[in-house]
């Protein structure tokens, strides 16, 4: 009995399925939706205009690789730190164009997980172009290109395609210094050899590098949760980058917590932090940091996760009722030592060979994608040509790409024109706010300054082991900054002990962007400001010591003394408190043979300067 309704189950299925191929044989053909085919054919076409700039990266000697994307034309390439850790100074990239490119190491990122290289050999490049991250909402269409289990070996990238899952996602550092702040989730797939690549809108813009993924616990399969660092954040940093050093992120000096009532506080804080010389404190609440609100711990360590060590921002606290608002320069988030000792390495624990299909695997979760393995010591040498774009430095990636950014921003001291030909002493004299006069004498060993001829005076000696002074008092050290100024005008970086080029960063906090180089002589560093379309120089800050405000100077206006260009207005700021500005009247330059005032007693300096 059973068998005949089996029997009789299998004749009428087959005869179902018989029905189904004949109606889908005979059916009336039906036009499919032109909306539909129109946005498939314009995602193909996205992708297809994307897939160019997306770099396959291969480490010397086969060792790994990963994925990039170029940036732009004359051949900068974004991806991940871990990519490029183990790899050597030079790699192998390959693009599309089924062109195997040389590329040298530029810039590294270690906590944030972000290498810039330089591919070599063309200066018409197809690059990505830049969309704002921030504009991404959950939900929307994105699409992740790169090598994945190193498929690429065509160059032509493998694509996935979701959305977005979640935004401003936080994660903490997993044994090591990496840390994934303010950054994008996504379901499309990122598996290992993905790291690095890029993630792009639907329109095709770049808003991530993707870096992490979230895998099964049998085996590095994505489990539908990838993770990009955002565009936005790595726009912070990329001048930094192409610095050439080994860069680091920032901390506020402070350590905030969740109080009882839901506000985020701070829980402790650095004495010699700027932020406490500002005025902040324990239990004050944290109202916004560089302008975005703060509701919760991990927002505010996801804000201050995307900055750079050294910028100024704006932070708005609320004590006693009352919102306050200060600029803070942030402090570096970890020792130079730690960037670039084994605390950076991504994966610190030997890599395991993949095992065969049907092996068991170790567990992972979260960890970032293919790493590539230590670089052979017997790997080729990159081409002759290329040798000389690696210069090793201490705390640098590569010294090479300093001095290539360094020498650009300096072009526009060409602004001061014949000045640089005065090396001897420099006397000027004019009025220090609406009432007093100044008359100001500079020179190699020594700086005075006499207010309302004489009745205040202040002094600096150059000479060596002289102690560097707040002179005058209250400036945080006009005369030190006033030296440096003339040094780095008349006789450039080789003045300084130390001389480079930093990055970028907004101007006093919230003012465009400009280019910054630094220099130290004696333990006092100073900070150059120049604009970066003009390249004019517009400020320099002055620190006389490690955890002391700077002494702040802003040109107002450049004036022609006698052929000679100098500021002929220069504004003085210290500890958030405006000390006047001194307007040039006169600027007078005696040779250099009768460069030999000698301030070694302050008595006889104030008057051997300034006559």
């Amino acid at each position: 009995m059973k068998t005949t309704i089996i029997r009789h189950r299998v004749r009428a299925l087959a005869a179902l399925s018989m029905a189904a191929l004949f109606w889908a044989a005979h059916r009336p053909a039906c036009a499919a939706d032109p909306a539909l085919i129109a946005a498939e054919q314009q995602r193909v076409e996205v992708m297809a205009r994307a897939a160019p700039t997306v770099v396959a990266i291969f480490a010397r000697g086969g060792q790994g690789g990963g994925s990039g994307v170029l940036i732009s034309a004359d051949g900068y390439a974004l991806t991940n730190y871990h990519v490029t850790h183990g790899s050597g100074n030079f790699m192998k990239c390959g693009l599309p164009d089924g062109v195997l490119y040389d590329a040298v190491i530029v810039g590294l990122d270690p906590t944030g997980d972000v290498a810039l290289i330089k591919l070599l050999g063309r200066e018409d490049f197809p690059c990505a172009t830049f969309a704002d991250s921030d504009e991404l909402t959950v939900g929307d269409w994105v699409f992740a290109m790169g090598n994945p289990f190193l498929l690429a070996t065509d160059f032509h990238p493998t694509v996935t395609y979701g959305i977005v899952s979640g935004v401003h996602r936080y994660q903490y550092p997993s044994g090591t210094i990496l840390e994934y702040t303010d950054c994008i989730q996504v379901d499309a797939s990122i598996n290992p050899g993905n790291s690095g690549g890029p993630l792009f809108d639907a329109a095709g813009g770049l808003v991530g590098i993707n870096g992490r993924g979230s895998f099964e616990k049998r085996g590095r399969v994505n489990s539908g949760a990838g993770y990009a660092i955002s565009i936005n954040q790595i726009k912070h940093f990329l001048d930094n980058l192409k610095s050439g050093r080994v860069v680091d992120h920032a901390t506020l000096g402070a350590v905030v917590a969740t109080r009882s009532d839901g506000a985020v506080v701070v829980s402790n804080i650095l004495e010699e932090s700027e932020a406490y010389r500002r005025g902040l404190r324990q239990d004050d609440e944290i109202v916004s940091f560089a302008g975005r609100p703060i509701g919760s711990v991990n927002q505010f360590k996801n804000v201050l996760g995307i900055y750079p060590d050294g910028w100024r921002l704006p932070v708005v606290y609320r004590r006693d009722g009352k919102k306050q608002e200060i600029f803070v320069r942030l402090r570096p988030l970890h020792r130079a030592s730690e960037l670039t000792s084994n605390e950076a390495a991504p994966e610190r624990r030997p890599r395991k060979p993949m095992p065969q299909p049907g092996q068991p695997r170790e567990p992972e979760e979260n960890r970032p994608g293919q790493n590539p393995k230590p670089a052979d010591a017997a790997a080729p040498q990159p081409p002759r040509q290329f040798a000389a774009l690696f210069v090793a430095k201490p705390g640098y990636a590569n010294y090479y790409f300093n001095e290539l950014e360094r020498k650009r921003v300096l072009a526009g001291l060409k602004l001061f024109g014949r000045a640089a030909a005065e090396r001897g002493v420099w006397k000027a004299s004019g009025r220090l706010g609406q009432e007093a006069t100044f008359d100001l004498t500079l020179a190699d060993q020594g700086a005075g300054l006499l207010i309302d001829g004489g009745k205040k005076t202040a002094v600096q000696s150059f000479a060596p082991g002289a102690a560097l002074e707040d002179e005058p008092p209250g400036t945080g050290g006009l005369l030190v900054a006033l030296h440096h100024f003339r040094l780095l005008i008349t006789r450039g970086p080789e003045a300084f002990s130390d001389f480079y080029y930093l990055g970028s960063e907004p101007f006093d906090g919230i003012g465009p962007r400009v280019d910054v180089l630094a220099g130290e002589i004696s333990g006092a560093k100073s900070y150059w400001f120049f604009q970066r379309d003009s390249k004019e120089f517009v400020g320099l800050d002055l620190f006389l010591s490690e955890n002391v405000d700077a002494c702040e100077l802003r040109i107002e206006s450049l004036r022609d003394f006698s052929g000679v260009r100098l500021p002929g207005r220069l504004f003085i700021r210290h500890a958030g408190r405006d000390y006047g500005t001194l307007s040039f009247e006169s600027f007078t330059f005696l040779p250099k043979t009768e460069n030999a005032a000698r301030p070694d007693q302050p008595a006889e300096a104030a008057t051997s300067l300034a006559n």
